[in-house]
């Protein structure tokens, strides 16, 4: 396996992994988002009010992508160990 084949396996690894953590991390970013500003709205100065929504944003956006990561992560994985095979 030469080095050009190995940074491009690590290439699509790390591009998997920033499509694939997008869903939560957005769902996070915006349920904060929503909590900052019903804070400020509120004047309610507590730390650790935003830790739930997020929790449960976070949780159930991948309960719903869930079945799309998956066939992603198969997806890829399948065609790295067709390229293993090939190179054999």
């Amino acid at each position: 396996m030469t080095a050009e084949a190995i940074m491009r396996i690590l290439r699509e690894a790390l591009l998997l992994v920033l499509i694939l953590s997008g869903g939560p991390m957005l769902a996070s970013m915006l349920i904060g988002f929503l909590v900052s500003i019903f804070q400020a709205t509120t004047q309610i100065q507590e730390q650790t009010l935003s830790y739930v929504p997020k929790l449960v944003a976070c949780f159930l956006t991948i309960a719903i992508l869930g079945p799309w990561m998956l066939v992603q992560m198969v997806r890829f994985t399948r065609a790295l160990f067709d390229g293993i095979m090939l190179v054999r």
